[in-house]
């Protein structure tokens, strides 16, 4: 799949992401730096107050725990994403557009693809942190389907999401080592990951479907088996 070109309010957008405004972006800044050098189950906060040039009670003021922090840049990245102007996508199919909208992300990602390689491994050894960053994912994953103009709302849509982000995640893991600028390789997985989302999406619509026909005949069943019962116990 051939990349578009880049957007002209991506290099805003990106500055706009990673310029520091206030305490609480110096806390996240400094614990992608630590996330860089180490993982997460080796950073205290302590360290990270230190890191950040502020007391613990300041770092406390701001956020309860890393993970947390680790929330507030996921938010942080959703948000650059979707200040970005898309509506030249409206006339494409949604693989298409959900396509460029996690190819964006994963641009303004860019600048920590160490720490996010850190927090996969992480990920792979600890599963309690593997459960809570796939619940920051799919909250994510959400909004990135909604970007792309795709229902992100209801049960399908929460299913849509969880979908994605594992998705995402199985990119990510091709994205972190993937050197070339062009980012060749990681286009291809996303690409492939998108065709296996879609497949598996028109399968999840037809098994919806299944119930549905069976709940029709169920009443009638039931009608049926008590008319029947009824007639047994008045012909005794």
């Amino acid at each position: 799949m051939a990349r578009k070109p880049a957007r002209k309010s991506a290099g805003k957008s990106a500055r706009s992401a990673a310029a520091p405004a206030g305490e609480r972006d110096k806390i996240i800044a400094a614990l992608l730096g630590l996330l860089a050098e180490k993982r997460i189950e080796e950073i205290g906060l302590a360290e990270l107050a230190e890191a950040a040039g502020l007391s613990l009670a300041q770092l406390r003021a701001e956020f309860p725990s890393l993970l947390a922090i680790v929330a507030a840049h996921i938010k942080a990245i959703d948000r650059a994403v979707l200040a970005e102007d898309f509506s030249d996508m409206d006339e494409e199919p949604p693989r298409e557009r959900l396509f460029d909208v996690l190819m964006r992300r994963l641009e303004l990602l860019s600048p920590n693809r160490e720490a996010v390689r850190s927090l996969l491994r992480s990920a792979t050894h600890n599963p309690p942190l593997a459960v809570a960053l796939n619940g920051l994912a799919v909250r994510s994953q959400q909004w990135m389907l909604t970007a792309a103009g795709i229902s992100a709302s209801g049960p399908r849509g929460m299913m849509r999401a969880q979908g994605l982000a594992l998705l995402f995640g199985s990119v990510l893991r091709t994205w972190v080592s993937d050197d070339d600028p062009g980012l060749a390789r990681t286009m291809a997985a996303l690409d492939r990951a998108l065709a296996r989302g879609q497949r598996f999406a028109a399968l999840l619509e037809d098994l919806c479907r299944v119930p549905s026909r069976l709940c029709r005949l169920r009443p009638g069943r039931r009608r049926r088996q008590r008319s029947d019962d009824s007639e047994e116990s008045a012909a005794a």
